[in-house]
């Protein structure tokens, strides 16, 4: 199979800007929902059961920190690994590696849990990622929160080095 670069895949999954960084497009969602009585966090009225996207990143690119009010199931496709770094709910800083080379500490699939603080980056050089992600109850918007450098400092200036990275220094309009 002839590899492909990721302008091949921006193409043909018609794939569009994502506000975090990168390229997505949502392919499933589930006809089924779930009322805010229902859920043990708290939403503003009903949500799909699960969403699903593609999200490419490219390896001049980041996924800027982030937070959701769901779980978030990630799947490896095709490019490089991607690194994807949490903050979890306690504070404590989390390195997973979503590929493929299981020998390297990789692995084809990561849960970011629901509330924690996290973005992602492409491991090798001149290259993309190409990723599926999964939320459950679906993704709105509405539950997605960016963050600043100067916000997730004075929470967590102990990851310091990762925020600056990965954080915006303001949130673009």
């Amino acid at each position: 199979m002839k590899e492909h670069d990721a302008k091949y895949y921006i193409s043909k999954l018609g794939l569009d800007a994502h506000p975090e960084g990168g390229y997505y497009k949502r392919t499933f969602e589930s006809e089924e929902q779930t009322s805010d009585q229902e859920l043990t966090v708290e939403f503003e009225g009903k949500r799909k059961l699960y969403t699903s996207i593609y999200f490419l990143l490219g390896s001049n690119d980041i996924s800027h920190f982030h937070r959701l009010k769901s779980d978030e199931l990630w799947y490896y496709h095709a490019g490089s690994p991607l690194t994807v770094h949490v903050i979890d709910e306690h504070g404590a800083y989390i390195e997973h590696k979503l590929g493929l080379n299981l020998d390297k500490g990789e692995s084809p699939q990561v849960l970011v849990p629901k509330n924690s603080i996290f973005g992602s980056s492409v491991m090798d050089e001149n290259t993309f990622s190409l990723v599926g992600c999964m939320v459950s109850p679906g993704f709105e918007f509405r539950d997605f929160e960016l963050f600043t450098q100067d916000e997730l400092l004075s929470k967590y200036p102990q990851h310091k080095d990762i925020i600056m990275k990965l954080a915006y220094e303001a949130i673009p309009v």
